[in-house]
């Protein structure tokens, strides 16, 4: 079947990935897939220490304390910056694509996923971007959550399990829903 590229909305082979877009070379991006789908992955769960300095081998910033569980995955190290006493629990996804921050004394539950870059679905290329995701200290991103690019929750703040945040969450609020909602003060 023949293709007429003017009908498109949407044509994937005109895709190019941004110069620099990875923040380092293809090799290295190789090595950190086969280092975290091995050593990262199989390493038992007490050795938080390990899965740490692997981190930071790879460009991670990585406070004291730190537990990031071996079944995460952290698409590039380099743009991931977490405070002190930060919990990352299992199977959750840090699709850092852009920078992904997180504060002091912050949990990410299980199977959260924090999503920091999107395509302008308007543009017929399918142009993709990287936008900063924060989470402040002491947050509790709890299991299954959503965390769009661009996010910033605020110091202090609950999002309840299986929420979507696509905006911007204030600080001591609990959140929840799809799209996440302040509902109460956290204390």
């Amino acid at each position: 079947m023949t293709e007429d590229s003017s009908s498109h909305v949407q044509d994937l082979s005109s895709f190019r990935l941004p110069r620099d877009f990875r923040g380092r070379s293809a090799l290295a991006v190789q090595v950190w897939w086969v280092v975290q789908a091995t050593a990262f992955r199989c390493s038992p769960q007490v050795l938080y220490g390990f899965r740490s300095w692997l981190l930071r081998l790879f460009g991670a910033r990585v406070g004291k304390g730190v537990k990031v569980r071996p079944t995460a995955k952290i698409t590039y190290p380099w743009k991931v910056t977490m405070g002190d006493h930060v919990w990352i629990g299992d199977d959750v996804v840090l699709y850092s694509l852009g920078e992904i921050c997180i504060g002091n004394h912050t949990v990410i539950s299980q199977s959260s996923y924090l999503c920091a870059a999107t395509h302008d679905y308007r543009s017929r290329s399918f142009d993709i971007y990287a936008s900063k995701v924060v989470i402040e200290d002491e947050v509790w991103v709890s299991a299954d959550v959503f965390v769009a690019p661009g996010v910033t929750i605020g110091k202090g703040a609950v999002v309840g399990a299986r929420s979507s945040v696509y905006k911007n969450l204030p600080p001591m609020m609990v959140s929840v829903g799809s799209p996440a909602r302040p509902v109460h003060a956290r204390i």
